[in-house]
């Protein structure tokens, strides 16, 4: 094999990133809301069809201003996964709540929806299903959950730009949605992410919480004669030049999912005779979800050493990753939360999961490379 490193993530430019952010400097347009957020927020809502999207500096940010629109207090349970990232929790520990958390599928690796009605408690305020890997939620089942106890549905959909379940876009089921633009993610600005408000009796609060709890977006529609504080907020919007960068990517944004949906493929072939032998097990895509190719991973079959097949890889040149450590083994998991059941799922999935190089560019002989060192390993 040659020696030539594969990196787990290559950012794709476009080629108009630096062009539009010239013409956004050369406008004089740096602060957030100018032209190029507009067409993004256009973009967002025709793409996803939500009553509002509205840019933030990152999908953390977002996830922040659904605790604010949802009021929650301290005290108050929100119930999520344990196998994600950070954020999804500190939104609401920011906010004095309690993460309640339940275990994942076997399958898609997502909330175990069945697990969920238990977990309710007069506590609970809302359910914050994640979409790992691209790969929607039982959507259905969760929104009738909520709905049956009163609960808000907000969609972590960090990793879901241009993902659907049923043909809805991920991050507009729920009341409110997060998409995250991090250049680890498929659509990219650097940092970077977007508010999805569908619930439309939130839409007027999520505006003047992103705009430091003022009333300035209404101010220059002209539907005010001045702004004022209206309420708590903060300064959740990104920049200019930072809606520029995106701007392109997302006018590419279906080729660049076709890209990386043909090295998932490809992946998923090559790697049928792995699984068939019982060292593996291939991603699940249930056949109502249609997936963005934003990661491939590969569950090792619990009998192999996951720190060694890592150093196979690089000893080979080649950046492959585990995932998450589960939020309910953390420090901050076991002081701010609660777990509710043994989450033996999670706590399996976390051991054995390995993320491979997927980025636009990856060659196919690159992509050999990385299943031949994988079969080595496991053999």
């Amino acid at each position: 094999m040659n020696n030539e490193r594969i990196l787990f993530n290559r950012p794709y430019m476009t080629g108009k990133e630096l062009y539009y952010i010239a013409e956004a400097n050369f406008g004089n347009m740096l602060a957030g809301d100018g032209p190029f957020t507009q067409r993004c927020h256009r973009w967002l809502e025709h793409k996803t069809a939500c009553s509002k999207a509205l840019l933030t500096h990152s999908c953390t940010a977002a996830l922040e201003m659904t605790a604010l629109l949802l009021d929650i207090q301290p005290g108050d349970e929100v119930i999520m996964p344990s196998y994600t990232f950070v954020s999804t929790a500190n939104a609401f520990v920011l906010r004095g709540a309690v993460p309640v958390f339940v275990d994942i599928r076997e399958d898609t690796l997502n909330i175990d929806e069945r697990l969920i009605d238990a977990a309710i408690t007069p506590r609970t305020r809302a359910i914050v299903p994640v979409h790992y890997a691209g790969v929607a939620c039982e959507m259905d089942s969760i929104m009738a959950i909520a709905r049956r106890h009163g609960l808000m549905v907000v969609e972590d959909a960090a990793q879901g730009v241009m993902s659907t379940y049923k043909g809805r876009a991920l991050g507009s089921i729920g009341d409110l949605g997060a998409y995250s633009f991090h250049e680890t993610k498929n659509v990219i600005s650097g940092e970077g992410g977007a508010l999805l408000v569908n619930n439309p009796e939130l839409a007027l609060r999520a505006e003047i919480i992103r705009e430091k709890g003022t009333d300035r977006s209404r101010f220059f529609r002209g539907e005010v004669d001045k702004y004022t504080w209206q309420e708590v907020g903060s300064s959740f919007l990104p920049g200019e030049l930072i809606a520029a960068f995106l701007w392109a990517q997302l006018e590419e944004a279906e080729a660049i999912t076709q890209r990386r949906l043909a090295s998932w493929a490809r992946y998923h072939q090559t790697l049928a005779a792995l699984e068939a032998g019982g060292g593996l097990r291939r991603p699940v895509v249930p056949p109502e979800c249609s997936h963005n190719a934003h990661m491939y991973y590969v569950l090792l079959a619990p009998e192999f050493d996951r720190q060694r097949v890592l150093e196979a890889f690089r000893s080979n040149g080649i950046s492959a990753v585990f995932h998450y450590v589960p939020l309910h083994s953390s420090p901050a998991g076991q002081r701010y939360a609660r777990s509710h059941g043994n989450l033996i799922v999670t706590n399996s999935i976390a051991e054995r999961l390995i993320r491979l190089p997927l980025w636009v560019g990856l060659s196919e002989v690159q992509q050999d490379k990385v299943v031949a060192v994988l079969d080595n390993a496991l053999k």
